[in-house]
């Protein structure tokens, strides 16, 4: 899924040598077929940037910054009220491109469908459901800042629920960063609302701008939790299905397909004109070039993962995933009516600290091999899977 994103939460810490391991077939160029002389200065600039730690970073950031961009864009219209459609073509696009890629030899790893995993994965897709449908709506409610922001709590739910069923722990520097986080949010909350109490965003009557916010609370808080739910119930599954890669992703994307379907047909309204208010003709192409984008996305921030796995280390990929948070926020500030307050601006760097702390506590806690919380065995793919949709 893209929710990635994908929106964002760095929580994986996958070894530099299991993901080389796993995105080699993926990402490696044969050097055993022969090239002429002619385009030997092409396939080296070429090689070269394959091999460039600077061009890794940057399509990674790139990639994660336009998926929550999109995402915002397309579940940002007034009446907009499709997000269980929205999900299922997001689904259907990236598993189709999954296949497609499958057959042109790119995922050389991708295990056939297997229907006993399937059935055994089936749970954890629902709940990834719950996961993505509650992101869109907090999405839809709240800035792009705010959004990202809150997403920080979702690693404190999952941190103590790792203490309570699975024996993790949580050093003080954790801690610390958890306070940053809490922090973060809590002016974060309070800036938003005093742009709203003064007539900042695109409402103009104070109480329906606080109405829209407290229905973005509402669903980001459900979001934490069933965030949390997912990833914890899929690091109780994920060691028994023995999934490769892309394995994750594909089942992922698939399973969720009916679901998503099923849902939309029963909740949303699929009336003539409840489809112009949400597909009205001025921006209608844009839509839906966003919503294919948006499929497409995973797999893109799933090879830059991997990219930049493989060319750095697993512990620079996560210090980009906590320094990538800035330019996240920083482009819903750009890109839409989010309002540039002092609240908010020191609610964006709170955040971006908090990051900075926790990754740096991964970082210490690896080196001691005692990692501060502990976190499902997961390959890069399926860690930006849920990074896009989030």
């Amino acid at each position: 899924m893209s929710n990635k994103k994908h929106e964002d939460i760095e929580m994986a810490s996958t070894r530099e040598s299991d993901a080389f391991a796993e995105k080699a077939p993926f990402l490696a160029r044969s050097s055993s077929q022969p090239r002429s002389h002619k385009d030997a200065p092409l396939a080296g600039y070429f090689d070269k940037i394959d091999h460039s730690p600077g061009a890794s970073i940057m399509a990674y950031c790139l990639s994660s910054i336009s998926m929550t961009v999109v995402n915002k864009y397309v579940v940002s219209g007034s009446d907009w009220n499709l997000n269980f459609f929205y999900l299922a073509v997001q689904a259907i696009v990236c598993t189709a491109a999954i296949l497609l890629s499958k057959q042109l030899g790119a995922f050389q790893n991708l295990s056939a469908f297997d229907p006993v995993k399937a059935k055994k994965w089936f749970p954890i897709s629902l709940l990834l459901v719950g996961m993505i449908y509650t992101s869109t709506k907090a999405l839809q409610f709240l800035s792009v800042p705010v959004y990202t922001i809150f997403k920080n709590l979702t690693i404190i739910v999952i941190a103590y629920g790792e203490v309570l069923w699975f024996g993790g722990s949580v050093t003080p520097m954790a801690l610390l960063s958890f306070g940053l986080m809490v922090l973060s949010s809590i002016v974060a909350a309070w800036a938003d609302i005093q742009a709203a109490i003064d007539g900042f965003g695109p409402h103009a009557d104070s109480s329906a701008a606080i109405s829209t916010l407290n229905a973005g609370y509402a669903w980001m808080g459900m979001n934490v939790f069933c965030t949390a739910s997912y990833v914890l119930g899929m690091r109780k599954v994920i060691k028994k299905m023995n999934f490769k890669d892309y394995d994750t992703m594909f089942y992922n994307n698939l399973l969720t397909i009916p679901v998503l379907i099923v849902c939309s047909l029963l909740v949303e309204d699929w009336g003539t004109e409840n489809l112009l208010k949400n597909f009205p003709e001025e921006t209608r192409n844009h839509i839906f070039i966003g919503m294919v984008y948006s499929g497409l996305a995973a797999i893109f921030i799933s090879y830059c993962s991997a990219w930049c796995i493989r060319v750095t280390s697993s512990t620079t990929y996560s210090m980009v995933g906590a320094l990538n948070k800035l330019p996240i926020a920083v482009s819903g500030l750009i890109f839409f009516d989010a309002p540039i307050t002092f609240g908010s601006v020191s609610a964006i760097i709170l955040g971006f600290i908090s990051g900075l702390v926790f990754t740096w506590s991964k970082v210490k806690q690896k080196v001691q091999n005692v990692l501060p919380v502990s976190q499902p065995t997961m390959s890069a793919s399926a860690q930006s899977n849920r990074d896009a949709n989030s």
